[in-house]
């Protein structure tokens, strides 16, 4: 039997319903929850990192003079706590190196236990900095001061490490180390030497070998090849060199209530929330670029929460004080080794943490074999690695090579904090110098015009040399003003603003440029025509007149707010109630409607911002008169 032309086939056949199961409600099916997963980049990233780790933290440990064991809690507590709580997914944090001067001036002050207890407190005091959301205010510090920090820990980290590398033992600072260098030169002992040498050598040389031997040995870290090999020389040699000696847990250290004066207690807090929570800010924006350049594997979302990261710092600090563990804070090299090993959340670095938590309970009579030498080498390496040559030379080119060496001095011969406050002052120092140093010159051209060069900022500092170049301009001869600035206060626009109005009044004329020669022009209130009175160039003038974004013309929310200013250096339109020949089609203003357009934006400004806000009244439109 034919079907109907207008049914569709089969549709004389029953229909019967499939069964199928039931469909969760919706909104129990976005409530259900994941299941946990890990990636494998992050598994193989976390065992990168946990390789670099464990001979780090060892080292750290005993260049502070802490418990060996503390470092690993350090590490651990970094991995676990700040991986977990940070908002910098992909930071590793864990003992840092820039701390090592800190903490063995607490240590030789104040003993172990009152150190614990200052780690505790600095941990709160980062908390509260982060619930008062002060993160990014930490990035407003000179990167000189930030760098010249860095350098003067690693100067000083890399002659205390010298003397066990060459068999002694280093003293309590800089200076006493410096000066007894010479001696130890004298009395060297060998074994350590040699330990020392191979390690040195491996770490330096492993990451430069050639072709693909070179790409897969660069798989495994050069620390713990460096390390390993040094292990290795020492036991089948059977060298007479001190080795890592890991005491039981059970005797491990706890914090103690702090003892000590009250003023010393709070200085050491400050110092170490300063030295933990600066490196640790700068740290997760250089993870940020790191993630946001690298191509493979992309990752979404991972811009760092600073506040967060803060918060997850101070956690740590609190755990790992509180457990008998070294100050925390996000590490560089971790964090660049684990962004390169192409981990793709914070699993990686809590896996790390993990691993060195295994590492520390089942691997002791492993970790028993290390040479203590082959542990300073490695950080004296690093010292040295901290002065960035790279960061001079920045510091040169902007000029604050001074804020850099008065930082680096200070943290060598008195101390990190005591460094980092007289960086700071040059820094304030330098800034005022350049906003007060204007050089203004007046020479006479060819033509008979005066020309007057000011290169600089005009602040009040600057008015007497303003005024005296100024007062050099004969009556009634031409004059151009190049402004070679980014800034002008009130008092030097008062007086360049007062000197143009009476000298064009006495039949002269002015002309007053930027830096790229472009007019600052407004119309001419005689005539009403727009430019200077006796322009060379009226096309000119006329387009000048109708930009209303001036480089001294104040800035409200990306708008042009040019009713702050005076009328002659914020020029209005040629006529009320014409629209300018550069007039967006089909925005003519209507007759209740007033509106004026820049011209000429400055870079960077949004769409939103080239118009100005629309107004019925005249008095809002200062550029428009009543129609």
């Amino acid at each position: 039997m034919r079907p109907h032309p207008h049914r569709p086939l089969f549709a004389h056949y029953t229909r019967i319903p499939i069964p199928t199961s039931p469909q969760p409600p919706a909104g129990r099916r976005r409530n259900r929850p994941r299941r946990f997963r890990i990636a494998g980049a992050d598994l193989s990233a976390s065992i990168s990192v946990f390789l670099i780790a464990l001979p780090l933290s060892l080292g750290i440990a005993l260049a502070t003079g802490a418990p060996l064991q503390a470092g690993l809690v350090a590490a651990a507590v970094g991995g676990l706590v700040a991986g977990r709580l940070g908002g910098a997914p992909l930071q590793v944090s864990g003992p840092a190196a820039g701390l090592t001067v800190v903490t063995a001036e607490l240590i030789l002050q104040y003993g172990w236990r009152t150190t614990c207890a200052i780690t505790v407190l600095a941990g709160a005091a980062q908390l509260v900095l982060s619930a008062v959301r002060v993160a990014r205010s930490a990035l407003a510090v000179s990167p000189a001061i930030v760098h010249g920090m860095l350098a003067g820990i690693g100067a000083t980290i890399a002659l205390s490490q010298l003397h066990i590398v060459l068999g002694g033992t280093p003293q309590s600072s800089a200076v006493d180390n410096a000066r007894g260098l010479p001696a130890q030169l004298a009395d060297l002992h060998g074994p350590a030497i040699l330990v020392s040498a191979l390690t040195v050598a491996v770490l330096l040389f492993w990451p430069h070998i050639p072709g693909r031997t070179g790409r897969i040995a660069r798989t495994v870290p050069a620390a713990l090849v460096a390390v390993a090999a040094a292990a290795v020389l020492a036991v089948l040699t059977g060298m007479k060199v001190p080795r890592v000696d890991l005491p039981s847990w059970s005797s491990h250290a706890l914090p103690g209530l702090p003892e000590g004066p009250v003023l010393g207690i709070a200085a050491a807090v400050l110092t170490v929330t300063l030295v933990t929570s600066v490196q640790s800010l700068l740290s997760a924006v250089a993870v940020d670029k790191l993630v946001s350049a690298r191509k493979e594997p992309r990752t979404s979302g991972m811009r760092a929460d600073l506040d967060r990261e803060l918060a997850g710092q101070g956690a740590a600090n609190i755990v790992s004080g509180a457990l008998g563990g070294l100050p925390v804070a996000g590490v560089a090299v971790r964090s660049v080794a684990n962004v390169s090993a192409g981990a793709v959340s914070r699993h990686s670095t809590m896996l790390h943490g993990l691993w060195i938590v295994l590492a520390a309970l089942f691997l002791v009579p492993v970790i028993d074999l290390i040479p203590l030498p082959a542990l300073a080498a490695l950080v004296m390496v690093i010292g040295f690695q901290m002065v960035n040559v790279t960061h001079i030379r920045s510091a040169s080119r902007h000029r604050e090579v001074l804020v850099y060496v008065v930082t680096v001095a200070g943290v060598v011969l008195l101390g990190v904090l005591e460094g980092v406050v007289m960086g700071i002052a040059v820094a304030v120092a330098v800034a005022l110098h350049r906003l007060a140093k204007t050089h203004v010159t007046a020479e006479a051209t060819a033509d008979g015009a005066h020309h007057i060069r000011v290169r600089g900022q005009l602040t009040f500092l600057a008015v007497p040399r303003l005024s005296r170049a100024l007062s050099q301009v004969p009556q009634g001869d031409d004059a151009v003003v190049e402004l070679e600035g980014s800034f002008m206060d009130h008092a030097a626009y008062e007086t360049l603003q007062h000197w143009r109005d009476a000298h064009v009044a006495q039949g002269g004329r002015v002309e007053i440029t930027g830096r790229s020669g472009h007019r600052f022009a407004e119309p001419d209130a005689g005539t009403g025509s727009a430019g200077l009175p006796g322009s060379a160039d009226p096309t000119h003038s006329a387009r000048s007149a109708h930009t209303c974004c001036r480089p001294w013309t104040p800035w409200r929310n990306h708008h042009c707010d040019d009713h702050a200013a005076a009328p002659s250096l914020t020029p209005g339109l040629a006529s009320a109630g014409a629209a300018p020949a550069n007039w967006p089609p089909g925005s003519a203003p209507s007759s209740g409607t007033r509106r004026r357009w820049c011209a000429r934006s400055w870079p960077g400004l949004p769409a939103r911002g080239r118009r100005r806000r629309s107004s019925s009244s005249p008095a809002r439109t200062p550029g428009w008169s009543p129609a």
